[in-house]
C-alpha cells in the first residue's frame, strides 16, 4: 500500500512538472506592432504598439517597443480595436424553458398556476450560474470581431438576471495544494448585470393570457416584493411579536432592483412599449435600460428624461418569407423596416446612451455589417465604434475593464485589415483575455493566455 501511495505521489509530481513545464513554454505575451491603434477612450494613434501580457493589456502608444519575450504580431496596415461587446445573446448560457411541461403532471389548477409563476416570475435565475464552457456559438462569434456578450436568460416576463461573458474561456492555472475555482468563473466579466424583464401576453390556460394580465403580473409582483420588504423590516422590528414572513425566492430577488443597485432592463420595442417601461420604471423608482428600441429615438425625450439607456438590437425587420413577391406588405411592416437603421443616429443626435445588441442574428459577419447600415443611415463611425465597445461595456458595468485600449484593462483585443465598417474589412487576429483565438477552429490554442483578471 505504501509503495502504491508513493508511486502514485511520484506520478502526480511529474505530471504537475509536467504541466508547469509546458505553461512555462506557451506564450503569455503578444505585441502587435506597427498597426492603426483606436483606442477609443482617447486619440486614434497612427502607428504604434500595444503589448499584452497575462490577459491584460500592459502597454498601448506610439513609442512602445515589444517586450523580448513577447510573440509579435505584425500589424503594418492594419487596425487594432477594442473587442466588439454583443449586449444581448442568449449563447454561452444552458438556462432551459418550457411553460407546457412545467405544468404537466399538475394534480389541481393551483398546482398548475404555481407550476406556471415558477416559469414566468424567476428574477433570481442567474445566467453566470449557467454558462456552457466553450460554447461553439459562443466561440464563433470571435471570427466577426466579437469578444464579449451579455448572455441573457431565456424567458418569459421576468426572465432573471444577465451576466457579461467572454466568449472564450482561459485556462487554468496549475494549483497545488488548494481548491481549484470553477472554471465558468473564468469566462464571466460581471454578474449580475441588469433584471430583464419583458412585458408581454403568456397564453396558455390560465392568467396572465393577454398582455394587459402579463403587464399587471409583472406590476403586482414588483408590488408583492414592496410588500414582502415592509413586512420583514416590521418582523425585523418587533420580533416574535409579528408573524415571520415566508421566504419567496422570487420576491427576495427583486429586492435589489426596488432599491436601485440592479438596472432593470426592460425588452421595448414600439414607441409606445417604450413609454409603457418607462412609466412602470417611474412608478417603481427602478433604474431603467430598454433592450430591442427599434423605435427608441421616437422616445428620446422619455429615455433622456428618465436617465434610461437603450440596447438596440440590429437585427432589422425584413419582409416576410410568406408574403409574395408580388403582395402587398402593411404599411406599418415597411416604415418600421425603413425606420430600423436609423434608430441609431436619432439616439445618438438626442444623447441617449446606447450599445448594440445582435440577439436572433445567424452569421456572426452580420453583427458589424448592420451596425454598418447605422451608419449609412447617418450615425458617425466614431460614435458606432464607441456604442460596440466601451459604451457597451459602460451599460453593463464594466467600463473599468473592458472596452478601451487603456493599460490595466482585459485584453480583449481584434485586429483587422480595413476599416470596421468597409464592406472589404476582415477580422485577421482576435485575443479574448490575451490569448489568441484560433478563428478556423473557433477557439483558442490551448496553453495561451492567463486569467486576464485581478
Amino acid at each position: 500500500m505504501k509503495a502504491h501511495i508513493r508511486f502514485g505521489a511520484c506520478v502526480l509530481a511529474a505530471a504537475l512538472a509536467f504541466g508547469l513545464a509546458a505553461r512555462a513554454d506557451a506564450p503569455r505575451t503578444y505585441a502587435v506592432t506597427g498597426a492603426r491603434l483606436v483606442t477609443v477612450s482617447g486619440a486614434t494613434i497612427p502607428s504604434g504598439t500595444i503589448v499584452m501580457k497575462n490577459g491584460l493589456i500592459e502597454a498601448v502608444g506610439a513609442a512602445v517597443q515589444p517586450p523580448a519575450d513577447a510573440v509579435v504580431v505584425d500589424g503594418a496596415g492594419m487596425t487594432v480595436y477594442p473587442g466588439l461587446i454583443d449586449m444581448g445573446n442568449p449563447a454561452g448560457t444552458d438556462i432551459q424553458l418550457n411553460l407546457a411541461q412545467s405544468q404537466q403532471g399538475s394534480r389541481t389548477t393551483d398546482d398548475a398556476e404555481r407550476a406556471k409563476r415558477a416559469v414566468i416570475l424567476r428574477p433570481q435565475i442567474l445566467a453566470a450560474d449557467h454558462v456552457k464552457l466553450d460554447a461553439p456559438e459562443l466561440s464563433r462569434l470571435a471570427a466577426g470581431g466579437v469578444t464579449s456578450v451579455l448572455a441573457t436568460p431565456p424567458g418569459i416576463l421576468f426572465k432573471g438576471q444577465s451576466a457579461l461573458l467572454n466568449v472564450a474561456t482561459p485556462e487554468f492555472e496549475p494549483i497545488a495544494g488548494a481548491i481549484a475555482e470553477p472554471r465558468a468563473g473564468l469566462s464571466v466579466v460581471r454578474s449580475p448585470v441588469a433584471l430583464h424583464v419583458e412585458l408581454a401576453r403568456v397564453g396558455g390556460d390560465g392568467y396572465p393570457e393577454a398582455l394587459l394580465g402579463g403587464i399587471a403580473f409583472v406590476r403586482q409582483s414588483f408590488v408583492d416584493a414592496q410588500y414582502q420588504q415592509v413586512l420583514e423590516q416590521r418582523y425585523q422590528k418587533s420580533g416574535a411579536g409579528t408573524t415571520r414572513p415566508s421566504f419567496d425566492p422570487a420576491l427576495d430577488a427583486l429586492q435589489p432592483a426596488l432599491a436601485g443597485r440592479l438596472p432593470v432592463a426592460f425588452e421595448a420595442g414600439l414607441q409606445r412599449e417604450v413609454v409603457r417601461a418607462l412609466d412602470m420604471a417611474k412608478e417603481f423608482k427602478l433604474t431603467p435600460i430598454v433592450t430591442g428600441g427599434i423605435e427608441a429615438d421616437l422616445a428620446a425625450d422619455e429615455l433622456k428624461a428618465a436617465g434610461a439607456k437603450v440596447i438596440l438590437n440590429v437585427n432589422y425587420p425584413a419582409r416576410s418569407r410568406a408574403l409574395a413577391a408580388d403582395a402587398d406588405e402593411p404599411a406599418r411592416e415597411m416604415r418600421l423596416r425603413a425606420h430600423a437603421p436609423k434608430t441609431a443616429a436619432g439616439l445618438a443626435k438626442a444623447g441617449v446612451p446606447f450599445a448594440f445588441s445582435g440577439a436572433g442574428l445567424i452569421a456572426p459577419a452580420d453583427f458589424v455589417r448592420n451596425v454598418a447600415r447605422a451608419v449609412r443611415e447617418g450615425l458617425a463611425e466614431d460614435a458606432a465604434v464607441r456604442a460596440l465597445t466601451l459604451g457597451a461595456a459602460t451599460i453593463a458595468g464594466a467600463a473599468d475593464r473592458l472596452g478601451s485600449l487603456d493599460k490595466g484593462k482585459i485584453a480583449n483585443v481584434i485586429v483587422t485589415t480595413g476599416d470596421l465598417f468597409n464592406e472589404a474589412m476582415k477580422v485577421r487576429y482576435v485575443f479574448v483575455d490575451g490569448r489568441m483565438v484560433n478563428l478556423e477552429a473557433g477557439e483558442a490554442p490551448a496553453g495561451r493566455g492567463g486569467r486576464g483578471r485581478q
